[in-house]
């Protein structure tokens, strides 16, 4: 199916759903289906979505996170049948006082969500809210698929992306941090891990991963820590795929990171050539690995490239 939601894309006749949260990213991957002649038509998550959407999209609609009813009759409008969904949500909203009631959801948002917010039959975890999502949208005919079948080249391969590639005191902190990383996800807490001489200095959870690299930036009394970001295993690619572009790469910079791992072909990299020139003019290490790597006992990639060696 995604072969051929792929072919109609290139060949101008897809019909694309956005649902669009905080970041770059619903920006990025926007432009991305608008350049390969697909109509793109968007609902802007109030108070989070990118305002520059509308003007790239073909229509646009900012609404609450309570009117799930009123999504379904945008995209019905439009004759979406499959979509997809991009950007953050501040899950720390849904902590906020009676932070479900302000939203003024509709009828059908609240017998969707009355499991987690108010009989508390089920979690809040991150899994959780958007598997509801995601059927929600199927149990109306709109089938939300995985932003990177669309745009596959959103998906960072197996590299090292800067000049400079991890030394070895680098290299042992990545691989510490990945099994702490990999087991936080597992257990859908956050997807980060920052790691100082093989000692974690903060872990991701509700925040989000730019407040988790200023916190380790905080406890730390060097500069020099490295960060670990990587997908869960039990990753849904349809939603809450890791992320990386320049904000945090900058987040990094003023908080002390010196090196960054992210997971090969489970994350998107957006902003790519300003993140490896920001990387390279201030000597920050980038690397995308795969599992494997991680159990290696040197690093697969040169510290320096050989001709300044």
């Amino acid at each position: 199916m995604v072969e051929l939601l792929n072919d109609s894309l290139d060949l101008g006749l897809g019909r694309v759903g956005l649902i669009a949260g905080w970041g770059r990213y619903p920006v990025y991957l926007a432009e991305a289906l608008k350049q390969r002649g697909a109509e793109v038509f968007c609902l802007g998550i109030a108070n989070h979505a990118d305002l520059v959407l509308r003007d790239i999209c073909d229509d646009w609609l900012l609404l609450g996170l309570g009117k799930l009813q009123t999504a379904f009759r945008f995209f019905h409008k439009h004759k979406i049948t499959y979509g997809t969904m991009a950007g953050k949500i501040n899950k720390k909203l849904l902590l906020h006082p009676y932070f479900v009631w302000k939203q003024l959801p509709d009828f059908y948002t609240i017998r969707k969500f009355l499991p987690m917010f108010i009989t508390q039959k089920k979690d809040l975890k991150d899994d959780t809210l958007l598997t509801a999502v995601v059927e929600a949208f199927a149990e109306n005919n709109i089938n939300l698929l995985p932003g990177t079948d669309l745009i596959p080249e959103l998906l960072v391969k197996r590299q090292k992306l800067t000049r400079r590639g991890p030394n070895a005191a680098e290299w042992k902190d990545i691989c510490f941090g990945w099994t702490i990383a990999k087991e936080m996800g597992r257990l859908d807490i956050g997807q980060s891990v920052c790691v100082r001489k093989q000692a974690i200095l903060a872990v991701e959870a509700i925040e989000g991963t730019d407040e988790c690299i200023r916190r380790a930036g905080s406890l730390s009394q060097a500069k020099g820590f490295t960060v670990i970001k990587v997908a869960k295993p039990q990753q849904d690619m349809r939603f809450d795929v890791p992320t990386f572009g320049l904000l945090t790469l900058k987040t990094m910079y003023e908080s002390g990171a010196r090196a960054l791992a992210i997971e090969a072909d489970k994350t998107i990299f957006i902003d790519r050539q300003d993140v490896v020139d920001f990387a390279n003019l201030h000597n920050i290490v980038i690397v995308s690995i795969l599992p494997e790597d991680s159990k290696k006992e040197k690093s697969p990639f040169a510290e320096f490239p050989s001709s300044e060696l």
